[in-house]
């Protein structure tokens, strides 16, 4: 069921009542019934994040610090909540979670990239030179797209307009205060064979969290499935309990 909320700036996938114990951030191109299953039987909203599913591209090139301060709009007529984010959806969480820890009750993270192994590296010299072209005229608009393309991830190249630009802002962002300042239970459950945010890197994250807890699920990948999937729900069910008692 479809729950407008702020006004109706937001669109969530409801299950159960309001106010709900759980809401859930989705990943990058994907929308919030991502968590039917995790969310079932659960008082619970997936919020559709501007630019995905049925909600429209916020109309300025946004950071997961304009996404997390729409959330707290969303979710602040429900006191504390369990806040499960997945990928960027985690992302969001963080930034939520630390500037707004009187709304979040209890984290649960998978799949987030939080922090970086290595060094981004600067693009190559040619590619420079293909952007100062590109500036000047000299390159057309199709062979620099086609040069982007080339270099961009799947992510990169499915994203147009200013979801493109969203995507550039926040894959070149820094969390690190964020997660030094989380002081909410922080559980984070992720895929072993996790490529889109490595496995080693979420375990990084872990270290920086106080208290965080970190699971691995053998086998599992980036997506929410199968004993992931249940590993997700199993997490989100116990900071419910915890909350309650």
């Amino acid at each position: 069921m479809i729950q407008a909320l702020a006004d109706g700036a937001v669109l969530a996938e409801r299950t159960g009542d309001l106010p709900p114990t759980v809401v859930a951030l989705h990943g990058w191109g994907r929308s919030g019934n991502d968590f039917d299953r995790i969310l079932a039987g659960l008082d619970a909203i997936a919020i559709h994040l501007p630019g995905f599913g049925p909600t429209s591209p916020p109309e300025s090139v946004w950071g997961t610090e304009q996404y997390a301060e729409l959330v707290a709009r969303a979710i602040r007529p429900f006191g504390r909540v369990v806040v499960v984010g997945h990928s960027f959806g985690g992302r969001i969480a963080v930034r939520l979670a630390a500037r707004h820890p009187e709304l979040v009750s209890a984290l649960v993270l998978t799949g987030a990239p939080l922090v970086r192994l290595a060094a981004t590296r600067k693009p190559a010299a040619s590619y420079q030179l293909a952007k100062w072209l590109h500036a000047r005229g000299i390159i057309s608009d199709q062979r620099m797209e086609a040069l982007r393309r080339a270099r961009g991830s799947a992510d990169y190249n499915a994203a147009q307009g200013i979801m493109r630009d969203i995507l550039v802002t926040v894959v070149n962002e820094n969390y690190d205060a964020d997660l030094a300042a989380l002081r909410v239970p922080v559980s984070m459950v992720w895929g072993e064979n996790d490529t889109a945010a490595p496995t080693e890197a979420g375990r990084v994250a872990s270290t920086r969290i106080a208290g965080a807890t970190w699971q691995v699920v053998p086998g599992a990948e980036h997506l929410m499935q199968g004993e992931l999937e249940t590993a997700v729900r199993d997490a989100v069910l116990r900071a419910v309990q915890d909350g309650t008692n």
